[in-house]
């Protein structure tokens, strides 16, 4: 199907009526981005991270945890959205925003990409950095091949966490910590 080009750009909008065509779409600055499905263990690495939180933000009322690559408008003129494995909004800003049906008019405040085999350096790099400008707090990148956490706060300092290290949500989760190892554990 061929969506109609406005100044070139793909928006928001137009992610909305394609067809499921099996693949994962995202907007980097109005170019559209195509991934296809990720597989098993990056599912299960998912869940597992998306409980850990669930269980541990709603019983404190701190916001609500998102997965399935749920959207997230982080610029507009050219629109740039993008789709966390894993995602945290506080609740101030949920209950600012509603319970929209679509894409969250801005960014999550923890963003958690789980690598698997089709990403590459350079485009995680490009959405860290999208997080990043748009107000996310925290990006933690997974990646199951080493068993390691990237914790970005900055896209100049991110800090490495091994199995063995302690994963925390600081100031933006508090009272939120794992050791990396579970992350990968079945």
């Amino acid at each position: 199907m061929s969506l109609p080009l406005r100044e070139g750009e793909r928006t928001v909008e137009d992610l909305y009526v394609m067809p499921d065509d099996g693949y994962r779409y995202e907007l980097q600055a109005g170019l559209l981005i195509c991934e296809p499905r990720p597989g098993f263990r990056h599912g299960r690495i998912v869940a597992t991270i998306t409980e850990m939180l669930v269980t541990h933000v709603r019983p404190r009322r701190l916001g609500v945890v998102l997965a399935g690559d749920s959207g997230f408008i982080l610029a507009r003129k050219p629109d740039t959205l993008r789709g966390p494995d894993v995602a945290f909004v506080s609740y101030d800003r949920f209950e600012r925003s509603g319970d929209t049906v679509r894409a969250f008019a801005g960014a999550p405040d923890l963003a958690v990409e789980v690598l698997s085999p089709s990403n590459t350096a350079t485009g995680m790099h490009a959405k860290v950095a999208d997080y990043l400008a748009a107000g996310t707090r925290r990006v933690w990148v997974v990646d199951p091949e080493v068993h390691a956490v990237t914790v970005y706060a900055s896209l100049l300092w991110p800090q490495v966490l091994r199995e063995d290290e302690l994963l925390e949500g600081d100031d933006v989760i508090p009272g939120f910590q794992v050791r990396v190892g579970e992350l990968f554990e079945v």
